[in-house]
């Protein structure tokens, strides 16, 4: 037997969109809501073809979160590298 597709409201979906780009993990989100990570990576999909209709413009914002992403990852590769540094009593 087949189980039955559940809707959810826009309202969630909106939230859910929302957590996904605050934190950028989509695996999280879904998790934390007991969803498919499938799903919440075509809703956040969904809701950037609806704020860039433009395909061209889509692939920029698409760069743009990628850029984001990268940069937050160096980051923490700093801050991470800053604070061996402080704990063998190194200054750089």
């Amino acid at each position: 037997m087949i189980p039955m597709s559940q809707t959810y409201a826009p309202e969630f979906k909106q939230q859910v969109v929302r957590e996904v780009r605050e934190t950028g993990n989509a695996a999280l989100v879904a998790r934390q809501h007991q969803l498919n990570p499938s799903m919440v990576r075509r809703w956040v999909r969904e809701a950037l073809t609806a704020e860039y209709p433009d395909p061209q413009a889509l692939s920029l914002a698409e760069e743009n979160v990628r850029l984001k992403r990268l940069l937050a990852e160096r980051d923490l590769q700093i801050a991470m590298l800053q604070d061996f540094l402080r704990k063998k009593g190194m200054r750089w």
